[in-house]
């Protein structure tokens, strides 16, 4: 599990680096392409855990848990725009460089980077694979069997985040980002159909990947300790 093993490396560098008393909460939900709506498993999501460069650069990563009702799977031999994999939990681990523009009360951070996540409890969503076989074979009638490898992925994400602070303590976070990811997915099987009669044919999607691009967005309260300091503090550590 070299996955997890790198998860466990970035969050145990991310809290060493951390120094400001400072957490947050906020509800954040993920919009796949081809995919269906999914949220976040509370308290398991962490994000915004880092270091500042100077004034206005940052490093930050974290870690977010998802139940992913469902997400596409591309480089199939036909087209779909249905959820083929799903519904799965989903680790997803960023690590960015964030530009901060600090105002007395407002924060603008424009930040970007890559991620790496993993599908875990994996499975087929077979009533949509059927679909869309018989639709590509102009079938009547389709029934799928296939086997699959689960394999980690990454990708790049790019966003903005916004936060006013109503007093010197406690802010408002409103955020978005756009993923853009992918892991490989060989399935191999078979599928059996036809119109008139039956036949049953075996493939290989060698090419296959879960495709992990769509919006994320959140809104959350952030809380400081202060510790004497007026203004927006300069680490956040925030729980989704």
């Amino acid at each position: 599990m070299k996955l997890l093993r790198g998860l466990s490396f970035l969050f145990v560098l991310a809290c060493s680096t951390v120094q400001a008393q400072q957490f947050g909460l906020s509800f954040s939900y993920f919009i796949p392409k081809n995919g269906y709506f999914s949220t976040p498993i509370s308290p398991f999501s962490i994000r915004g855990l880092g270091f500042d460069i100077n004034r206005f650069l940052a490093i930050e990563t974290g870690g977010s848990l998802y139940r992913m009702s469902g997400l596409g799977v591309k480089d199939l031999p036909f087209e779909t725009k249905d959820a083929i994999v799903g519904p799965n939990f989903t680790v997803l681990v960023p690590v960015e460089l964030v530009i901060q523009l600090k105002g007395s009360r407002v924060e603008f951070d424009v930040k970007g980077g890559a991620f790496g996540f993993y599908g875990f409890s994996q499975k087929i969503n077979y009533g949509n694979l059927d679909r869309a076989i018989r639709k590509d074979m102009n079938w009547q009638v389709v029934n799928s069997d296939f086997t699959f490898k689960n394999k980690p992925g990454w990708g790049y994400h790019a966003g903005a985040e916004l936060t006013v602070y109503v007093t010197q303590t406690v802010g408002v976070s409103l955020e978005t980002n756009y993923l853009m990811g992918q892991s490989k997915f060989p399935m191999t099987g078979s599928f059996t159909g036809g119109n008139t009669s039956l036949e049953t044919r075996q493939v290989s999607y060698n090419d296959a990947k879960i495709d992990l691009t769509g919006l994320e967005f959140s809104i959350g309260l952030i809380f400081d300790s202060g510790q004497g300091k007026a203004g927006p503090p300069k680490k956040k550590r925030r729980r989704r």
